[in-house]
């Protein structure tokens, strides 16, 4: 079985086992905005960075931080357009903050990475992006290692592996010699989470601390295991 179709079977059972257990999802490390998101529209600003060396991507949108949309069917290309629907998070329990939150998509296959995406959105959030292309092909990332890629000229997204319901949450972000030290913050020890293993995006926020060349993070805490550094993908 292809690596493509192993990682829609674990999507689908993430959705099906979020509905077995409840689960307690926290937002990524980023300052709310305009409070009463319910009360507003999606935005259309939608920004995007490449993940899982050039596999998926991260879409990038606003509105609840709990409640992250998710991919309702595998992405269409159409020459280089890539075509997402989106669907609302099948949480009901949504804060009340507008908040950038990074949807993981898988694309389909024979998408080369360095070539540009103009990527449509449509569904539970409508808007467009430009995904510039990587200068030079990724390396192989290995099967549920994390990876991460620029998303705009500060926010990073963190793709991990896990509960589907329990995503990760940045603590602390610091210099460490050429690379950026990430500390995901330990969970609640009340956290209940659903028993499935799927895609998740945190976003960070690392411009303070990243110089002007190429970026490697270093993750550590939050049950997040990673061997040695990743890189990040793209350019700010």
């Amino acid at each position: 079985m292809s690596r493509r179709y192993t990682l829609l079977g674990l999507l689908g059972a993430g959705l099906l086992a979020a509905g077995a257990l409840t689960g307690c999802a926290s937002g990524a490390a980023t300052s709310p905005g305009t409070p009463d998101a319910a009360s507003s529209e999606p935005a259309s600003d939608i920004t995007a960075g490449w993940l899982d060396g050039g596999r998926m991507v991260a879409l990038v949108t606003y509105g609840s931080s709990s409640c992250v949309p998710t991919a309702a069917s595998e992405p269409t290309l159409d020459g280089r357009v890539l075509m997402v629907t989106l669907a609302d998070s099948a949480d009901t329990a949504c804060t009340r903050d507008m908040a950038p939150r990074a949807t993981a998509v898988m694309l389909p296959a024979g998408v080369d990475p360095t070539q540009g995406l103009e990527i449509s959105v449509e569904g539970a959030v409508t808007g467009q992006a430009i995904l510039a292309g990587l200068p030079a092909a990724p390396e192989t990332v290995a099967e549920f290692a994390p990876s991460a890629g620029w998303v705009d000229n500060t926010h990073v997204a963190v793709l991990t592996w896990g509960s589907s319901s329990c995503r990760p949450a940045v603590e602390t972000v610091a210099a460490e010699g050429e690379s950026i030290a990430l500390t995901f913050a330990a969970p609640p020890a009340d956290q209940v989470c659903t028993m499935d293993i799927a895609p998740r995006v945190t976003l960070a926020e690392v411009g303070g601390v990243a110089g002007s060349g190429e970026v490697s993070l270093t993750l550590s805490g939050g049950n997040v295991a990673a061997d040695g550094p990743v890189p990040v993908l793209g350019v700010r």
